[in-house]
């Protein structure tokens, strides 16, 4: 399922932004509490995973990175309460977040390329124009039957979150690595069963 390329982009981009600077666990394996550069270049790699950037140089620098951390702790949140059927939650925390980073359609264009809608002010800094538009993204799945590919990975010792774009909608999983350590498990389990 794709949604608008500027909402497709903004959502991976908060997936990756999850996955990559929240503590959990990721096919069986710690995932730690990151700081200082190495901080910084996560959320670099992650900003740039579905979002565009023509800038030169760093993204962010690492105070910006720590600011950016701490709210994509709160898109979490957000997705945790997606994914337990807390939607009126999951809206309360959007609402929040959207007004915490000032979230405010913005027609621009740049590039060469035509209008398009920009989820941040001009002037804004940078952690609210990065999640700014990740929590606008959120906010548009919220308020339609997408919201359903929105969760958390079922795998065991895995917490990492997805956005489900197949066509039929069935994905369970962060990735094929989960996928296949899952049905490995299963096949062991009936093999030694039977």
């Amino acid at each position: 399922m794709e949604f608008d390329s500027h909402i497709n982009g903004v959502v991976h981009s908060a997936i990756a932004l999850v996955n990559a600077v929240t503590p959990g666990w990721h096919g069986g394996r710690p995932v730690p509490a990151l700081d200082g550069a190495e901080l910084t270049a996560a959320v670099g790699a992650a900003l740039t995973t579905g979002m565009r950037f023509d800038g030169d140089g760093e993204l962010v620098d690492d105070a910006d990175a720590r600011r950016i951390a701490a709210l994509a702790v709160k898109l979490r949140a957000v997705i945790e309460d997606i994914d337990a059927k807390h939607v009126d939650d999951a809206a309360g925390r959007l609402n929040d977040l959207l007004r915490e980073t000032g979230a405010r359609p913005t027609l621009s264009r740049h590039d060469d390329e035509p209008w398009h809608l920009h989820f941040h002010a001009a002037d804004a800094p940078p952690a609210s124009s990065w999640v700014a538009p990740m929590a606008t993204g959120l906010a548009v799945m919220v308020g339609n039957p997408s919201i359903e590919r929105l969760g958390i990975c079922t795998a065991s010792e895995c917490d990492r979150v997805y956005v489900d774009t197949s066509r039929n909608g069935t994905r369970r999983f962060c990735s094929t690595t989960c996928q296949n350590r899952v049905k490995t498990a299963a096949f062991r389990a009936r093999k030694a069963a039977g």
